[in-house]
């Protein structure tokens, strides 16, 4: 059973709602860095970070600050989905284990919540290569505002 399988389908407009986290009319930094939503369930979301030469450092790996964006990133529609409207969330902690190095290749992350409370929610967060190729896994702690407005 692959892990989006554990997780429960969303309603309808619930799934519409964070299947188009980061291609919102508004340009946030998860559309300007190319993230793309793949799945949306309930406390659980795939997303997609093509690769693209200029995400590289030096060395010709992604860089780490890419990874980390991918990371922090995954796991706010699986926050999300637990609302019918969207709301604002903060990261308040970030702990992330790099694991292996990205050559030329797309990352597909996995985020979920683990816990959620009222205005807190503690997520993971794994990323592999499009080939499977473990790249990072974080740990997060993020803070749940209030309804945003539009």
């Amino acid at each position: 059973m692959s892990r989006a399988e554990a997780y429960a389908p969303l309603p309808p407009e619930r799934a519409a709602l964070w299947a188009g986290y980061g291609q919102w009319d508004e340009v946030y930094f998860p559309r300007l860095i190319g993230l793309e939503v793949e799945e949306v369930r309930a406390d659980y979301c795939r997303m997609r970070l093509p690769w693209r030469a200029e995400l590289t450092q030096p060395a010709g790996v992604v860089h780490g600050g890419a990874i980390a964006a991918l990371v922090d990133s995954v796991v706010v529609p699986a926050i999300g989905s637990g609302y019918d409207e969207r709301r604002g969330f903060v990261t308040i902690d970030m702990q992330l284990q790099y694991r292996g190095a990205v050559v030329q290749e797309d990352m597909v992350g996995e985020g979920w919540v683990s816990m959620r409370g009222r205005s807190i929610v503690f997520c993971e967060a794994e990323v592999l290569t499009a080939s499977g190729k473990p790249v990072a896994k974080g740990m997060l702690t993020y803070r749940v505002l209030g309804r945003e407005a539009g």
